[in-house]
């Protein structure tokens, strides 16, 4: 495993791209109520980020294998079941539904990766518990990276969390380094056991986005490839920030 370390000056641009993320989310949070069509959340997030001087970094994106069916959007937006990866197509938002809004974007050279989850008017008390949770999933796993410690850590206070609150955590899809590209080294799991991995050095830049289900996290794909759902269609809420390892501690990057 090779991690790229980013020097001050380079997690700085890595800041800039990252606020952008941040800036994005305060256009669509104004637009995200019943009604509203995801196509139409898509377009305002492309024009916004594209005023900016940015690039959309999902749209066209095939992952692995290459063959893989190109993302049609600016922004996943995943519904209610679905837990990440959603396509932003023709579907009208609903009272009561969460949406999980991912964003990624280049600018200068730079990537910036963020999510969060959105209520959609008035929403039950179990989504709304969801939410609460799934946040503060993302805060202890933020906290838990201190330098010096083990990767893997960070998996191990979320599992802890989330499972303590009742929900389940999604295995197989994690966060990961991020920088000139979208996915670089390492990759960063959402469960324990805590002591593992390599240890957290100043200038690690990474993700962490844990994905909370309300039922089990069993998760299969849709016909579409992308969309990824819960196999006993319960809900999940995902919230993401793109964080670097300081001397001091993690400094988030994706927020204003």
């Amino acid at each position: 495993m090779t991690i790229k370390l980013k020097r001050p000056k380079q997690i700085e641009a890595m800041r800039e791209a990252n606020r952008l993320v941040a800036e994005t989310f305060v256009q669509l949070e104004k637009e995200i109520r019943p009604g509203a069509r995801l196509s139409d959340l898509d377009k305002l997030a492309e024009d916004f980020l594209r005023s900016r001087g940015a690039q959309p970094l999902y749209k066209g994106y095939r992952g692995n294998p290459p063959s893989h069916p190109p993302f049609p959007g600016v922004i996943c937006a995943s519904v209610n079941h679905e837990i990440c990866h959603g396509l932003p197509d023709q579907r009208i938002l609903r009272s009561g539904d969460i949406v999980g809004i991912d964003i990624g974007l280049v600018l200068n050279g730079w990537c910036g990766d963020a999510c969060v989850t959105f209520p959609v008017g008035a929403i039950s008390s179990e989504a709304q518990r969801l939410l609460v949770v799934a946040k503060e999933c993302l805060r202890l796993g933020i906290e838990a990276a201190q330098p010096g410690q083990r990767l893997s850590n960070i998996g191990a206070a979320i599992q802890t969390y989330a499972e303590s609150q009742g929900y389940s955590v999604v295995r197989e899809w994690g966060g990961h380094g991020v920088g000139r590209n979208l996915h670089e080294e390492p990759s960063v799991s959402h469960i324990g056991p805590p002591g593992r991995g390599p240890l957290l050095r100043p200038g690690m830049v990474f993700t962490i986005e844990p994905m909370i289900n309300a039922g089990g996290h069993a998760w299969h794909i849709l016909d579409d490839g992308w969309t990824v759902v819960t196999l006993d269609n319960s809900l999940s809420a995902q919230f993401e920030h793109t964080i670097a390892i300081t001397k001091d501690g993690p400094l988030i990057l994706s927020q204003l």
